[in-house]
This record gives C-alpha cells, sequence and structure tokens, in this order.
C-alpha cells in the first residue's frame, strides 16, 4: 500500500459504544501513529460496530463474534497495509 490508511470506526451510539470505538482508535494511533492518514469515529444506530481500514471491511461485530481484541484488531491492520511489519509482543501467540 503507497498511500496512508484512514481507518474508520462505525459504533452504534444508541449502544453507548463511543468509549470502546476511542479506545480502539487510541490504541490503533499509539502503535502506527504517523503511518495512518486518519483515525475516524462514525456514530450509527441499530447495534452497528464496524471497522475499516482503506475501505476494507477488517472487523463486524455480528459477523466475526462481539468485539476485536486490540492485538487482533492491529493484526490485522497490519496485514492489510504493512504486511512485512511486526507488532513486537503483538505478534507472539497468546500463553495458554
Amino acid at each position: 500500500m503507497t498511500e496512508k490508511p484512514a481507518i474508520r470506526i462505525h459504533y452504534c451510539s444508541q449502544c453507548q459504544w463511543l468509549l470502546r470505538a476511542a479506545w480502539m482508535a487510541q490504541e490503533l494511533l499509539s502503535t502506527f501513529g504517523d503511518d495512518l492518514a486518519a483515525v475516524t469515529l462514525q456514530p450509527g444506530r441499530g447495534g452497528v460496530f464496524e471497522i475499516y481500514a482503506a475501505d476494507t471491511l477488517l472487523w463486524e461485530r455480528k459477523r466475526d463474534g462481539g468485539f476485536p481484541e486490540a492485538k487482533v484488531l492491529k493484526q490485522r491492520v497490519r496485514d492489510l497495509c504493512w504486511p512485512q511489519r511486526e507488532l513486537g509482543h503483538n505478534d507472539k501467540p497468546a500463553s495458554k
């Protein structure tokens, strides 16, 4: 990917998911910082929670079974935008 991707988090304002969406945005900005064009929060209704990168749906609450862990979301963003990039401790499998 040559351009910086924009991330969009579409969340349900009826369900009070703003804080969850803002936390996801903060996690992405902390990890990818200047490599992102923007992270935007888009309020919606009806239980929506979707995360897009460069217009590609990365996460959908109903399809993917709930909300993503920050680690999983970061891996999906990385896999789409910078597949060769390492994420340090976020690339290690969870210990059992």
